[in-house]
């Protein structure tokens, strides 16, 4: 887990990043908590491989409140007000590459607002993992 431990501890900058562990979700999320860190994992396999699923699954696993309204603009206000209490927050998106292949204008407005909240100047940081192979997306760099 060198490239999420590098995450947790600060000495990986904040971003969305290509990762390839092969850990067990409930493994990972056991990590990232005992780091003080808030977890939230989308399964692109099974839960979220269109836009519509991808928002839902979003709000689901950040707890985000009942008036998010599921498209992009509720998506990145919600995600400003994530994480009090923490010392950071991950999202963990297995199976991103159907999103990716089937819909590539969602995935890449998704992974902008993501990443507005990523570069957003915040007290609580806020990481993605995009794990598991799939096409090349420019400026997301490798962990491991």
């Amino acid at each position: 887990m060198s490239g999420l431990a590098a995450v947790l501890a600060g000495h990986e900058q904040p971003g969305i990043h290509l990762w390839a562990g092969a850990f067990d979700v409930a493994d990972v999320r056991h990590t990232v908590e005992h780091a003080g860190w808030g977890f939230g994992y989308v399964d692109g396999w099974t839960r979220a491989d269109t836009k519509a699923a991808f928002l839902a699954e979003v709000g689901e696993t950040l707890g985000f409140p009942d008036w998010y309204g599921q498209n992009f603009d509720a998506l990145a206000d919600c995600l400003h007000d994530i994480g009090a209490g923490t010392d950071g927050v991950l999202l963990l998106w297995d199976g991103w590459a159907t999103l990716a292949r089937s819909d590539e204008k969602a995935f890449n407005v998704a992974l902008s607002v993501l990443g507005s909240r990523v570069h957003a100047d915040r007290v609580v940081p806020f990481s993605v993992l995009l794990r598991g192979d799939g096409p090349v997306v420019p400026g997301i760099i490798r962990l491991d």
